[in-house]
């Protein structure tokens, strides 16, 4: 277990160098709970999918980065800074738990290039704009990665209350403390940590106008409100994927 001001990661920092750090700002986790075998299918059968309160979750989080830079190296300008939209759920490969991307969109071609061959992560690209509205955030996506099928996103979200941090057990810590993801390749699963401090919460509302964004992967969502948090800014540490 990890102490002192790693006391909320379930695992210490890896002890080897990481390799990018990124800024992320105005994000919002918005999630829904699904049925387990609705997801079963849809992931490696090599990882365990985890529940919470007897579901699986599906999470579309929009966001837009920042001070994106390789370790040693400084921003490089057009490429440091751009959104960035992903829909996921959860999994554990032995004892650690972590993220598992059914899609990721990026205003960056060469971002998504370089995340699919050094990351195996499936991105694709698309049209994106964010624009701050007072405390509101106006976020729009719209797919246009060749031969993909179509998603789109529009809708407009802001914090509504005082900023916490989520307690271990609690959904708020299941659904969002992860420290690391997972990725495969053919039949390689691999996992990737990541660093960051405990995220600062707040409650949030959405509106949405178009979310076709985990349809896109065959998942149905449930017509219920989603689970909402928003987080105005974290820093994040990344280090290179090693074999599970």
């Amino acid at each position: 277990m990890a102490t002192g001001e790693e006391a909320h990661r379930p695992w210490p920092v890896p002890a080897s160098p990481w390799i990018m750090r990124q800024k992320w700002h105005d994000l919002l986790f918005m999630h829904w709970p699904v049925a387990m075998q609705d997801l079963r299918g849809l992931i490696p059968r090599s990882l365990e999918l985890e529940i919470f309160d007897g579901a699986a979750w599906v999470g579309v989080v929009p966001f837009h980065m920042s001070g994106i830079r390789l370790r040693g190296l400084p921003p490089i300008p057009g490429l440091s800074a751009f959104p960035e939209l992903n829909v996921r759920t959860y999994v554990r490969s032995g004892t650690k738990p972590g993220v598992w991307f059914f899609g990721l969109e990026a205003a960056s071609a060469i971002a998504v290039s370089a995340a699919r061959r050094w990351f195996h992560l499936p991105y694709f690209c698309a049209r994106m704009s964010v624009e701050k509205i007072g405390d509101a955030i106006r976020y729009e996506s719209h797919r246009t990665h060749r031969a993909a099928p179509e998603a789109v996103f529009r809708a407009t979200y802001r914090p509504t209350g005082e900023i916490f941090r989520a307690q271990r057990g609690t959904l708020e810590y299941f659904l969002t403390e992860r420290y690391c993801l997972y990725a495969a390749a053919g039949d390689r699963i691999f996992r990737g940590e990541i660093d960051h401090p405990p995220w600062p919460l707040q409650p949030a509302e959405v509106e949405i106008e178009t979310n076709t964004m985990a349809a896109s992967h065959g998942i149905g969502l449930p017509s219920a409100k989603p689970l909402l948090h928003f987080a105005r800014y974290q820093g994040v540490k990344i280090w290179g994927l090693v074999p599970s």
